[in-house]
């Protein structure tokens, strides 16, 4: 028969080693939540520069291109 001290011992080593990975565990979590926020871009990053003008105008007339050619497949026309 086991003395009680053995028993207390064995369960405070569980306990520590739960606490280890409940430690480690949520470590990971915040290192993956801090991943997926940076890979959203709400994470901590360079501000965007502002394009210039002509590239803003450029951009401008690729996203007219874009729906132009979004509303040609929805009307069903072959472009």
């Amino acid at each position: 028969m086991t003395a009680p001290a053995e028993i207390v011992t064995l369960a405070l080593c569980g306990l520590i080693g739960l606490a280890m990975l409940i430690a480690g565990g949520l470590a990971g979590w915040r290192g993956w939540l801090d991943l997926q926020h940076a890979a959203l871009g709400h994470g901590p990053a360079e501000p965007a520069a502002r394009p210039s003008p002509a590239g803003a105008r450029i951009e401008l007339a690729d996203l007219k291109e874009r729906v132009r050619k979004l509303e040609a497949i929805a009307a069903g026309i072959d472009l």
